[in-house]
């Protein structure tokens, strides 16, 4: 079946249960699962082993492998550090938000999808994540009228084998967590708040599990859940998923470009540090590589701060030429020399009762570091030419990409005035030392330079995704901010980000050689020689992997006979996504002309 007709029976299915009242039978519904995205097979598709870099991603989050045996000893833990209701509310939270995130992820991955369809996939998809396996006994739903239904069983619980493992036969059902998962993920989807209820449970002794899923108000009033989850009805928020929003959530349309952002642990530490010293008027000093962000954690700084009223003031030491350092940073009086006409205020004093900011201060000359210092711990300026002192309230933040202990070694950086900067110094770590934030900051610069110039990309590929993960990033954050900006502008509007829109400069492309995945996929992986069909073979740029993707079509066909649908299901592909993907690799590959049509 073709795209065209998976959607077609898409649209029909969907027509046919809105006209029943919103009833999708069992049938219907597997062959939604296997014929539209997104089904099992695709979401598993999303999963990558990474390796190299000790990270496995789902698209674009991170995930971690632990034994079901662990996650029960932490539970039993709970349950006997705060008792079985303050467990059964925690454990409910954690799957509603989970459930929450996976829902985010497939709107995200899916964004011209019709996903009516994926409102039965909550309580599947503990298929996939190995919690039970998932059977529909029933599902309906009426979009007008805002009604959910729907009946699944688990068999093989995880979650209620660890419960009988650690307490045996229960009197009440046990799967919190796995019963708090759907009822996040139907509500985002469905736009209405869903509670599922598990009605029987293995571990009260029944062969198997039993959950049902409906509106919260169909529960009652009195309903356990609402007092379980916490829940904003109106916005079918939980606190828990609110405070990692800002973290971990797509930005809005009209973001701006001074945000910092992140969810890896070195950023986190950071960031941590920084809110420690915000409040305070000690100097600080940033210490990081070109590209870091070392501006924009200083503003951020200031915002945080007390002084937040007050100016902001960035500088670059660098871009200032040696003979116009004093005057730029402390002011010049009128004749001072010749050219100055009229009194002008310095840096310093552009900064009162707010915030300097001295970057690359080791490009400063050793005589004006020296002024730096006196201006520093005197908190009084003279303007060159001057002969009046001129007090000014200023809160120093400076930053270095060089190691400021080697410049004082080679005699380039006075040694009382890097112990005068450094009060508070926070080291911002490079890119490649914080790969976890690399989808979150391409999502965000994404929707920035998309607004910025009106272009209407629809997201990232996988292999765009997979390249930005795997590059090294010499430039940081800025060569980051740099690719994306590239790829909005370089794909075409309705599209979406390719790895051949990205890295169209000098760079050095990351090795994403091909392989085969259990399902027979094409995919990537870290950067080794990889064997494609008896050859070694390694991908390096954009046209070797079009060529090495031709190869593999042009040897399964070879295989075959020429026969494209043996051909297929020897690269686990459909007939249809063979011929597509032969198409395009056109004029590279020509279609046979020999096996059936």
């Amino acid at each position: 079946m073709t795209d065209s007709q998976h959607s077609e029976r898409l649209i029909s299915l969907v027509e046919a249960s809105r006209k029943t009242g919103g009833v999708l039978t069992r049938g219907a519904f597997n062959e939604l699962d296997t014929g539209a995205a997104p089904t099992l097979t695709d979401l598993a598709e999303a999963l990558q082993f990474a390796l190299g870099d000790g990270r496995i991603w789902l698209n674009d989050q991170r995930m971690v492998l632990i034994q079901s045996l662990v996650l029960g000893r932490l539970r039993q833990e709970i349950i006997d550090a705060f008792g079985i209701e303050t467990a059964k509310g925690i454990f409910m939270r954690v799957g509603y938000m989970q459930g929450v995130r996976d829902a985010e992820l497939i709107q995200k991955r899916f964004p011209q999808e019709d996903l009516t369809h994926a409102l039965a996939a909550g309580p599947r998809v503990h298929t996939l994540e190995g919690f039970a396996k998932v059977t529909t006994k029933q599902f309906q739903f009426d979009l007008r009228k805002g009604t959910y239904f729907g009946e699944f069983y688990w068999d093989d619980s995880s979650e209620a084998a660890e419960h009988i493992s650690s307490y045996g036969i229960s009197s009440e059902p046990a799967c919190w967590m796995q019963t708090g998962y759907p009822s996040g993920y139907t509500s985002t989807l469905f736009g209405r708040p869903i509670v599922f209820r598990e009605i029987e449970c293995a571990a009260m002794g029944a062969p198997r599990c039993l959950v049902v899923g409906q509106n919260v108000d169909a529960w009652g009033k009195d309903a356990p859940e609402r007092h379980y989850l916490g829940l904003d009805w109106k916005t079918r928020r939980h606190v828990a998923v609110d405070r990692a929003a800002p973290a971990t959530a797509p930005d809005p349309p009209g973001v701006t470009e001074g945000k910092v952002v992140g969810v890896s642990a070195s950023f986190l530490r950071t960031r941590l540090m920084l809110e420690k010293v915000a409040d305070t008027d000690a100097t600080v000093l940033f210490i990081g590589e070109s590209g870091v962000g070392k501006e924009l954690f200083s503003s951020e700084l200031h915002k945080l701060g007390r002084r937040h009223d007050g100016p902001f003031v960035p500088i670059n030491c660098a871009a200032i030429p040696e003979n116009l350092v004093e005057s730029e940073l402390f002011g010049v009086e009128k004749g001072a020399f010749t050219g100055a006409v009229q009194s002008r205020a310095g840096y310093f004093e552009r900064a009162h009762r707010g915030t300097l900011f001295l970057d690359e201060i080791a490009s400063l000359t050793y005589s004006a570091q020296g002024k730096v210092l006196r201006a520093i711990q005197e908190r009084k300026i003279e303007r060159v030419g001057g002969t009046k002192t001129i007090p000014v309230d200023v809160r120093v933040v400076a930053a270095s990409n060089v190691n400021l202990a080697d410049e004082i070694r080679a005699g380039r950086f006075r040694q009382d005035l890097y112990f005068r900067l450094c009060v508070f110094p926070i080291v911002i770590p490079p890119l490649r030392d914080r790969r976890d934030d690399i989808p979150l900051l391409a999502a965000h610069f994404l929707t920035l330079f998309r607004d910025r110039h009106r272009r209407n990309v629809t997201g990232f590929t996988r292999r765009a995704m997979d390249a930005l993960l795997a590059y090294d990033y010499p430039g940081n954050i800025r060569e980051l901010q740099n690719l994306v900006e590239r790829g909005v502008i370089y794909a075409d509007n309705g599209s979406m980000v390719d790895m051949q829109h990205l890295f169209t400069g000098f760079e050095k492309v990351p090795s994403l050689p091909l392989k085969l995945t259990g399902e027979g996929r094409i995919g990537t992986a870290q950067a080794v020689p990889t064997d494609i069909m008896g050859e070694r073979r390694m991908v390096t740029t954009p046209e070797a992997l079009k060529r090495a993707e031709a190869a593999l079509y042009r040897s399964a066909l070879e295989a075959a006979g020429g026969n494209i649908s043996a051909a297929a299901r020897q690269l686990g592909l459909t007939r249809a996504k063979l011929e597509y993907r032969l198409k395009k690799q056109r004029p590279v590959t020509q279609r046979p002309t020999s096996g059936r049509p």
